[in-house]
């Protein structure tokens, strides 16, 4: 028997280290547990003495616990959703890409002394806050579906579609500021820049169109159709084909990134009544994978980094957790939004990741950066990614320093918050006078329609979105 079998090995030394990590994480340091994860990624990987798994494998692997994590959002969020807070997301993504790219770039050009071309890539692999690390984190808090965390999945929507189309610009960009280096053979010539950016936006709206006129239509029947076989087998079948081929489709075909795929697949599904039992079928497939993700990013790093760059390691972390996180503070800010909802923002940006690696490997071979910066990069997304936990916990105590010391942060947290207001057209018995139910479960449906039916005015409150649209469908607020 050949017991090369580099796919099993890979899956045993990531889950076995990721559970002995994580366990301690969780029970001797008081940490999350994607802290151990990373840590296990680190002794998996080649630059640590040890074991050593197959990072090319396991980078596929947790490109696809980022399409299960994308797919399982999307199920949570329609496109009125992500719509209500395109203000603030689309401005505030450009904006803050923008300060975080400057920011990078005059650090690693004036201080460290790289050329202007790498500095620029090197600043905007830092503008790139990581989707997974977010979604997790909102997810643990039980923010995900909240006002805020609409904002900042929104905003970080609009980052994964704004760093695909840098991705098209990079090799025109690389015969522009360098020309005739290493890598010129894959470049462009400056003329086909507009055909470029024409055809990557044409693909990404046809991809849209396509999931929202026939998608919308097909996969919510889809789903019905094998849900009444009443295999519990074929319809998680079923959720990890639709949420895999989807993002494989919309990769080859649109050329969109796996994660937005994955993300407008879950979100036209949304639709069917047996989305939520879709995402909780899906959820052991999601934690299974996201932590293969995480291990494949400490598996990359280099620790060597932390001794031969100390400073631009600082540097760069700082960038991260605070001209990221002061930036998009700022920008929510002056929105005239919430403090509490400048906060999140801020917080959730404070992190980079998987495009990060993306942008910094392309440029690679674009002959645009070296391994060093790629070093920095990973070294960058690694102490974002651990220490961005301890930001979520800090932040209701940092909001309440806030409001204690300055009169602007009290008049910001007494702001009106637009995502968090009844309609205008709201039924004066609705506000007044009514019966208010709260819970979960059959019994939550049977009260509410009781006292519905015995003309007492409902109010039904539930953290569970079945019974939750069973009553909407009912016409119980």
């Amino acid at each position: 028997m050949d017991h090369s079998l580099p796919l099993i090995s890979t899956l045993v030394i990531a889950f076995s280290l990721a559970l002995v990590f994580g366990f301690i994480a969780e029970r001797v340091f008081r940490s999350p547990a994607l802290v151990g994860y990373l840590l296990a990624g680190i002794a998996a990987g080649k630059y640590t003495p040890g074991v050593v798994a197959d990072a090319a494998l396991a980078s596929q692997l947790s490109e696809i616990g980022v399409m299960l994590l994308m797919f399982g959002v999307g199920l949570h969020f329609s496109l009125k959703d992500l719509w209500s807070v395109k203000s603030v997301a689309v401005p505030g993504a450009v904006l803050q890409m923008t300060i975080a790219t400057a920011l990078g770039a005059c650090f690693a050009h004036w201080f460290f002394d790289r050329h202007w071309a790498e500095a620029i890539v090197l600043g905007v692999s830092l503008s790139c806050a990581s989707t997974v690390v977010l979604l997790k984190a909102l997810d643990v808090r039980g923010k995900l579906t909240s006002p805020d965390g609409r904002i900042a999945v929104g905003w970080l929507v609009v980052e994964d579609i704004a760093t695909v189309l840098i991705l098209v610009l990079l090799p025109p960009f690389a015969n522009l500021m360098m020309p005739g280096t290493p890598g010129a053979s894959t470049r462009l010539a400056n003329a086909d820049i507009l055909w470029m950016i024409g055809q990557t936006l044409f693909n990404a709206a046809l991809f849209v169109v396509v999931m929202l006129v026939v998608g919308r239509r097909v996969l919510p029947w889809a789903m019905g159709q094998v849900a009444r076989t009443g295999s519990r087998e074929l319809f998680t079948l079923f959720v990890l084909a639709a949420a895999v081929g989807v993002a494989y489709g919309a990769s080859e075909i649109f050329h969109v990134s796996f994660a937005l795929g994955a993300f407008f697949a879950g979100m036209v599904m949304r639709e069917s009544r047996f989305a939520h039992r879709a995402a909780t079928e899906s959820l052991p497939l999601q934690d299974a994978f996201s932590v293969l993700f995480f291990v494949g990013v400490g598996m990359l790093f280099d620790w060597h980094i932390l001794l031969e760059s100390p400073l631009e390691v600082l540097t760069v972390l700082l960038i991260i957790l605070f001209g990221k996180s002061i930036g998009a503070f700022g920008l929510v800010y002056f929105m005239r939004y919430p403090l509490h909802t400048a906060m999140i923002a801020a917080v959730a940006l404070a992190q980079i990741g998987e495009f990060s690696f993306i942008l910094i490997g392309q440029a690679v071979e674009l002959g645009l950066a070296d391994m060093s910066t790629v070093n920095l990069v990973v070294a960058g997304a690694i102490l974002s990614i651990a220490l961005n936990p301890g930001l979520f916990w800090a932040e209701p105590h940092i909001s309440r320093w806030l409001t204690s010391r300055f009169a602007w942060a009290r008049r910001a947290a007494m702001r009106h918050a637009p995502y968090e207001s009844l309609p205008a057209d709201t039924e004066a018995e609705k506000l007044q006078g009514q019966a208010v139910v709260a819970g979960s479960g059959p019994l939550l449906d049977r009260l509410a329609v009781s006292l519905e039916e015995s003309g007492i005015p409902v109010v039904a409150v539930s953290s569970d979105e079945a019974n939750a649209k069973a009553l909407d469908d009912r016409k119980i607020s």
